[in-house]
């Protein structure tokens, strides 16, 4: 049973141990900071990554991890070269990943960026006592075979995306059955003020530039486009059983304030911080206690304006594209999410316009209702879905040229 940021055992106080799945990315490497501020009171079992290996190893070294495991396996020597005379054990490959992922820990922190992380969390929630989560996918695709298989093993779930976390920490102590409705705030990313034909040419490095939050490319591009609200539309209505009819957007560019949960009397709460993912993170790690995670501390007297103001729908479209997904309920996450996947990888190529990534993703959910309500409710049904919507964006390209 954990006791601040103990586990108790014998009636002594033990560290906990900890694995970080991605721990090259962006929230992976935040989570390395937060350790490192606070070394002995974590254990660190495992970190892994993909490409970086050079990272990896260095993450690996710093922490002193036991093990380190990078996804491809054709780069398992160059981690043991990085990793020699260290005595932590090298490992590659998907297989690999799955074995670290269902070794027993405290604390699974699932960062891995991508449909490739909904298996991994699942695993995770089959071995761990708390999986702090920060891939979307797991919700997006799987929530409720997430949530199921963390009820079965007692397994706590706490979100690490700041929305997530925002809206966790305004839910303490109150009743769901008091919630009105949560608001979700975006800064609105480049484009906010753009019109249709600025937007029409932008490209990947621009779309990528985020005014307010470092993060990786791909997930600033979703963010550029609203696709990152939409997937946090939808997990906040796997992660806290809320209707998506009581779940609303508001653009905010500040990001100061994270989400807000509006309650029956009329009353709301908001979680204010700056624009920094160590808050949620920290929050995750050491729940129920909260310790300096190095968040910088706001000060009222130099914020000018909090703003708001409605997301325009027909210049960014992904939030009410979600709202279908949701209504069709069953397998439309995984299409969606699949379907988001792959049209951000081709105008990664440069083989489809910015606008154009919306478009497709429509064409997909509305084409997902002709199979009616196919449940979630296994990796296979989950995995088929997501293969057949990237097979229908990619369809869809061929026919428009």
């Amino acid at each position: 049973m954990f006791t601040g940021i103990y586990c108790r055992y014998n009636g002594y106080f033990v560290m906990r141990r900890i694995s970080i799945f991605g721990a090259t990315g962006s929230v992976g490497q935040n989570t390395v900071s937060i350790i490192k501020r606070n070394p002995s009171a974590f254990d660190v079992h495992a970190v892994t990554g993909a490409l970086n290996i050079e990272l990896l190893a260095q993450t690996a070294i710093g922490l002193n991890a036991k093990v380190a495991v990078t996804s491809e396996s054709n780069l398992l020597d160059h981690l043991k070269e990085c990793l020699k005379g260290t005595g932590i054990s090298a490992k590659s490959g998907r297989h690999a990943l799955m074995e670290v992922a269902a070794d027993p820990v405290d604390v699974s922190m699932s960062a891995v960026v991508g449909f490739a992380g909904l298996e991994l969390s699942l695993e995770m929630a089959r071995h761990g006592q708390t999986l702090a989560l920060a891939n979307k996918e797991s919700l997006v695709c799987g929530g409720a075979l997430l949530r199921e298989t963390c009820d079965r093993a007692g397994t706590k779930l706490f979100p690490v995306d700041s929305e997530h976390s925002a809206i966790f920490q305004a839910l303490n102590g109150e009743k769901l059955s008091d919630v009105e409705r949560i608001i979700l705030t975006a800064s609105g990313g480049p484009f906010l003020h753009s019109s249709f034909a600025e937007m029409a040419d932008v490209t990947p490095i621009q779309a990528a530039d985020h005014p307010n939050w470092s993060m990786g490319k791909r997930i600033s591009i979703d963010s550029a486009s609203m696709f990152n609200k939409a997937m946090e539309v939808i997990e906040t209505k796997e992660l806290f059983n809320i209707p998506s009819d009581k779940i609303e957007v508001i653009i905010h560019p500040q990001s100061i304030i994270h989400s807000m949960v509006g309650y029956k009397d009329g009353s709301i709460i908001a979680q204010m911080g700056p624009a920094d993912m160590c808050g949620a993170i920290g929050y995750a790690l050491y729940w129920p206690n909260r310790t300096d995670a190095g968040v910088e501390r706001l000060d009222f007297a130099t914020l000018s304006k909090l703003e708001f103001c409605a997301v325009d729908d027909s210049r960014f479209p992904a939030i009410s594209i979600a709202h279908s997904a949701m209504k069709q309920g069953g397998i439309a996450g995984a299409v969606f999410n699949a379907a988001k996947e792959q049209s951000l990888d081709l105008f990664l190529e440069n083989k489809i316009k910015f606008l154009d990534m919306a478009d497709m993703v429509a064409k997909t959910v509305q084409a997902t209702a002709t199979f009616g309500n196919c449940e979630a409710s296994s990796m296979d049904k989950i995995s088929k879905a997501d293969k057949w919507s990237r097979e229908f964006v990619l369809n869809l390209v061929e026919m428009s040229e």
